[in-house]
Order: structure tokens, then sequence, then C-alpha cells
């Protein structure tokens, strides 16, 4: 089952969006951009339905920012007629467009496609797996296989970079510049917050197991086997 997010400010088209996707998928309704893009930012989305006249932030900024870091289809949904805006649109990352007024069966075959596409192309080769967890690169997420969660991008390159050299220990300033790709401050407290928040995400998927080893005086490293 697939996790859909629609943003769609219009009470009625977001119901009816909902209405037809909820039976396959589970849904995530959204009303405005600001509250669309918390939505993506915790739940680990598989696809977006997404206005282009939103109140908080616009259509474009929401699309803007899942691009920053994250391939999931986006479908446009619009009621413009200048191809040229919605030629922009899919030129800046859009998969797909639907106009308003819409047909039902056309938009519930344009969300399969995209999700089929998605699942056809997902390479395992952008997955990295230590023990009971799989992160993915593709949509920023960790997972166990029947439960998933999405990392903030920091958080996610931490965890990358501690899985892809699981026997390095790395001090805060090694990974602190890895990651930041800047200067490590002394007494700069960010590295810390960041690893507190990563282990509490990953520790509500897998609670049996330890996944970032603190080594006293040294650093931090993935977690061997006990």
């Amino acid at each position: 089952m697939a996790k859909v997010l629609i943003i769609e400010d219009n009470n009625d088209i977001n119901g009816i969006l909902q209405d037809l996707l909820k039976e396959e998928h589970e849904v995530f309704p959204a009303f405005s951009g600001t509250e669309g893009l918390m939505l993506f930012r915790y739940e680990a989305i598989d696809l977006v339905l997404l206005d282009i006249m939103l109140p908080g932030k616009s259509g474009d900024e929401v699309l803007a920012e899942i691009r920053q870091d994250s391939s999931v289809p986006v479908i446009i949904i619009t009621a413009l007629g200048d191809k040229k805006t919605v030629s922009d649109y899919l030129m800046n990352g859009a998969n797909d467009y639907i106009t308003k007024p819409f047909d039902l069966d056309e938009v519930h075959a344009r969300v399969m496609v995209q999700l089929r596409n998605r699942q056809a192309v997902e390479p395992e080769k952008n997955k990295l797996t230590v023990k009971n967890i799989t992160l993915d690169e593709d949509s920023f997420t960790i997972n166990t296989g029947e439960n998933s969660l999405r990392l903030g991008k920091k958080e996610f390159d931490i965890l990358k970079t501690l899985m892809s050299r699981p026997t390095q220990i790395f001090t805060k300033e090694q990974l602190y510049e890895q990651v930041w790709q800047e200067s490590y401050l002394p007494g700069d407290n960010t590295l810390n917050t960041h690893l507190s928040n990563l282990r509490k995400k990953i520790n509500q998927l897998d609670s049996e197991n330890e996944y970032i080893e603190t080594i006293w005086s040294v650093g931090v490293k993935l977690a061997g086997d006990k």
C-alpha cells in the first residue's frame, strides 16, 4: 500500500481524491503548502498530488523543496490552460499533470502509472542495509520493510556516512565536516542534537538493536553485532 499525499486547498476536490484513492492507498490530505511539506517531511510519502494555487507556500515552492532531496513522483493538479506554465512545472521536476476539471479514471490511471514506474526503476544500489534497517537514498527514509520513517537531510547524511564505512570510528570533527562540509567549531552541539534525533527515529523502527555506538573519548561509529 503506497502513501499518497494530496495537497489541495479545495475541500470538495481534496475529499473526492481521498475517496478515489483510499481503498488502495494510505492517503494523507493537506490543505496548504505549509501543511503539505510538514506531512511530506514526517511521512515516507510515495507520491504527491499537488495543486498549484495554494495558501501558505505555493505549489512552486512546495515542488522546489521536495526536489531538493527527493525523487518522489509529483503530479500537478491545475486549472491553468497555459501549456507554457505546465511545461515549466514539468521542467522543474513534476512528473505529470492533471487539468481541472478532471476525469477520475484518468487520475487513478496516472497515479498507478507513476507508482509502477517508481517501483520499476528503484535501484537496489541506492539502498544500504544494516541489521533490520534499510536506508533508501531515493526517498530519504529508513525502513524495516513494513514500517518506514523519513529522515531530515542532515540525519540522512549522518547515517549514510556511518553505514557506508561500518568499521570506521569518526571523531565529532570528522563527522561534522563530512556532513556539513564546513569546519567544526569546538563546543558546537549541532551534531549531538542530530545524532540524538536520529537515534530516536531508528529506535521507533527497531528498539531491539543498537545502530550508532559512542566510543568514549573518541567519537561514534556504526554499532556492530553484539
